[in-house]
């Protein structure tokens, strides 16, 4: 195993035991573009965080499946 497939393994590590804070995060996030664009691209923005929460969950369950 490379560096790079530790480095992805203890990645989707981290994910999957801070699902949640990772989530926040990223609400928080979203959030803070929309009060500083004025809600001006709240679409898109939505968008974007629903496209990292899928992320963040497809990573975090894939997570057992690659610990060797």
């Amino acid at each position: 195993m490379g560096f790079l497939d530790k480095a992805l393994g203890k990645t989707r590590q981290v994910l999957s035991e801070n699902a949640d804070k990772v989530e926040q995060a990223i609400e928080k996030a979203g959030d803070i573009v929309d009060e500083k664009t004025q809600g001006k691209y709240s679409g898109v923005v939505d968008k974007a965080q629903e496209a990292a929460k899928n992320l963040v969950d497809k990573n975090g369950t894939d997570s057992g499946e690659q610990q060797g």
